[in-house]
């Protein structure tokens, strides 16, 4: 068991904390279908079988990122849950601008790369992915799954150009522990916006205003076909508004690649 949270009300208020571990969200699932609390934290030093966006894998050096899952038990319409990814996106962000302002000379600004990635100059410092189970037509729960780089010094030649850290883009390292605290207090903050009208209507401007794709041609991998256009925000409900020569559409799956960051050059 790790120690919990200060600065939260509900979050993080029963934490597991380990060493090495194969997933947090793996280990956040196993606690949610054995009946853990609503707010229940998993945090490891690193990660042996990260799980990704797609089923994609990943290994994680130790000491240098924050790996975490949080257990939520909401009460919300199931066609809602997919909003909640955006929702500890923007909280990401907002944690990474906050504690650079307390600590620093220089302004950091932290980017959203919809609908689950956070980048700084336009290299991934973030991923983010939720998990929904179903107890019929009710969610029982959701995990969301929160990986930071934080202070890697170097990645793998294949990423090195898409991938990068909190240290390597500011040249200074927080304190992973004053950042998992400020991410759950900014979690929090959304959270009952999103919850007042279980949708994002309550933080649109201020999410759009930190979206690295706004106004940026993109591609977007639709399995019926890709296509390009220029994103145009975001609506209530998290669809990425994707305006090509003839309509603009609301994209709501399928990957979206940003030109002149990665994946899209």
């Amino acid at each position: 068991m790790g120690k919990q949270l200060h600065s939260t009300k509900w979050c993080g208020k029963k934490r597991y904390h380990f060493a090495v571990i194969d997933s947090t969200n793996k280990k956040a699932k196993e606690l949610a279908e054995t009946g853990c609390e609503h707010g229940t934290l998993v945090t490891a030093e690193s990660q042996e079988a990260g799980i990704g966006r797609r089923g994609r894998s990943w290994s994680s050096e130790e000491g240098t990122g924050i790996y975490m899952s949080l257990v939520l038990r909401p009460e919300i319409k199931t066609e809602c849950a997919s909003s909640i990814t955006l929702v500890a996106a923007i909280s990401v962000a907002r944690a990474i601008i906050n504690l650079f302002k307390e600590s620093s000379q220089e302004a950091v600004f932290p980017q959203i790369k919809w609908p689950n990635d956070i980048v700084l100059n336009k290299k991934k410092v973030c991923g983010i992915l939720t998990e929904l189970s179903l107890d019929g037509t009710k969610i029982d729960y959701i995990v969301i799954g929160i990986g930071i780089n934080v202070s890697n010094q170097s990645f793998p030649e294949e990423l090195q150009s898409i991938a990068s850290s909190i240290l390597l883009e500011t040249q200074e390292e927080l304190d992973k522990e004053l950042l998992i605290e400020e991410v759950w207090k900014q979690f929090e903050y959304y959270y009952a916006l999103f919850l007042q009208t279980q949708d994002l209507q309550g933080f649109k401007e201020e999410y759009v205003s930190l979206l690295a794709n706004q106004n940026n041609k993109v591609k977007v991998l639709d399995p019926n076909g890709e296509y390009e256009g220029v994103a145009r925000g975001i609506t209530n409900t998290g669809e990425l508004l994707v305006e090509t020569e003839q309509v603009i559409c609301e994209v709501s799956s399928g990957e979206v690649s940003v030109r002149g960051m990665y994946g899209y050059v």
